[in-house]
């Protein structure tokens, strides 16, 4: 036990100070200036079954105060709910930036649901306007009004190819206090953004909810054919533009927010478990990996600390409870980010052991044929 507890510690100081300062919550849009000339840009939006959440996402793209020409492109993917009838709707009561509502038929053979859905809003947006930039966001995402602005200019600044902002996601019910803020806290140890940002780096990663794309970036990368089968899209996206030469950039937002509601345990655990063994390739080994990494670096503190206490093992108790603090420091920034109070940093272990429980059950659906379900589609490994 005490082999176990000072392993964790290591790798809690290695993680604290080697994984590129992952744990830090500053890494925000760019310096920016505005261009002499504001290109223009398409807003591409895939939605399928998005009328709960179009008003009040929808109306904050139409609302945008851009100088340059932009117009929004809203891609009806099948669905059921009258999405595309609201979004026409909304679009006649509000006003503001153009809006076009299409829809691509089902997806053609090796595609995933949201990438066919931005094939056809790009192809039209090239034929309708032949843009610049493309913004693909996300139908739950809500953008402040100047968030196209800063985007573009951030983007012409730094000469970035991509620029990608994690919105913030809702923190309201209980269950999304506890796992929401660790979602974002994983997924910046996974991609820490300093790395991500640095040129020539090899760690490429995005933020599908907010994504600004040069156009002569994804012809270049072949986007979106290039990346028609992947079920985790947004860090894809980000490896095609990366590896073709382009220049990203990620980061978190300040005023584009995620509106969608997880109210209880049951939908948040679908949004990871559907994509959870996809991000480990469906590899088995890497599935074991992950479970004894997790049990390491997440579990093993409060056990050590708890049983070195009981059994009056000093060490494993300085061991358990030194990783413990050295976990809740790091989770710190993040709770402050999302304005958690700082006694859940505590309960983050508690968090892991779900996130665990999640990736296996993902792995699990995997096997069982029903693996990267997503509002009726199921989509197996590529």
């Amino acid at each position: 036990m005490e082999w176990i507890g000072a392993g964790s510690l290591l790798a809690w100081v290695w993680l604290l100070l080697c994984q590129g300062f992952f744990w830090r919550t500053d890494v925000r849009l760019p310096e920016r200036r505005d261009p002499d000339r504001w290109p223009s840009v398409a807003v591409v939006v895939p939605a399928r079954d998005e009328a709960a959440v179009l008003p009040e996402s929808l109306p904050s793209l139409l609302g945008q105060k851009y100088p340059g020409r932009a117009e929004v492109f809203l891609v009806d993917d099948g669905s059921s709910d009258g999405t595309g009838a609201l979004a026409r709707e909304l679009a006649a009561a509000r006003g503001g930036l153009p809006l076009t509502v299409t829809s691509p038929g089902e997806p053609g053979p090796g595609w995933t649901g949201k990438l066919w859905a931005l094939r056809h809003g790009i192809a039209l947006a090239r034929e309708r306007i032949g843009p610049d930039y493309l913004l693909l966001t996300d139908a739950d995402i809500a953008h402040a009004p100047d968030s196209l602005r800063e985007l573009v200019a951030a983007a012409r600044s730094a000469d970035l190819d991509l620029v990608s902002q994690m919105a913030r996601l809702r923190v309201v019910t209980c269950w999304e206090r506890l796992i929401v803020p660790a979602f974002v806290y994983f997924f910046g140890q996974l991609y820490p953004f300093r790395r991500v940002n640095r040129p020539g780096a090899r760690t490429a990663a995005a933020a599908g909810g907010c994504v600004l794309l040069r156009r002569e970036a994804a012809e270049r990368a072949g986007v979106p054919e290039a990346i028609r089968h992947a079920v985790i899209d947004d860090v894809t996206l980000a490896r095609a533009v990366q590896r073709s030469g382009g220049a990203i950039w990620l980061g978190l937002a300040d005023r584009v927010d995620s509106v969608r509601p997880y109210p209880r345990l049951a939908e948040l655990w679908r949004m990871v478990s559907r994509s959870a063994y996809a991000q480990l390739l469906h590899q088995p080994l890497l599935l074991l990996g992950t479970v004894l990494g997790l049990a390491l670096v997440y579990l093993a503190p409060p056990v050590a600390l708890v049983a070195g206490l009981a059994g009056g093992g000093t060490v494993l108790a300085v061991l358990g409870g030194a990783a413990w603090a050295v976990m809740c420091g790091t989770y710190l920034p993040m709770l402050r980010y999302y304005g958690q109070p700082p006694w859940t940093a505590p309960l983050l272990p508690f968090t892991a052991l779900l996130y665990l429980l999640m990736t296996v059950d993902s792995a699990v659906q995997h096997y069982r044929g029903r693996g990267a379900a997503w509002k009726g589609r199921t989509y197996g490994a590529p």
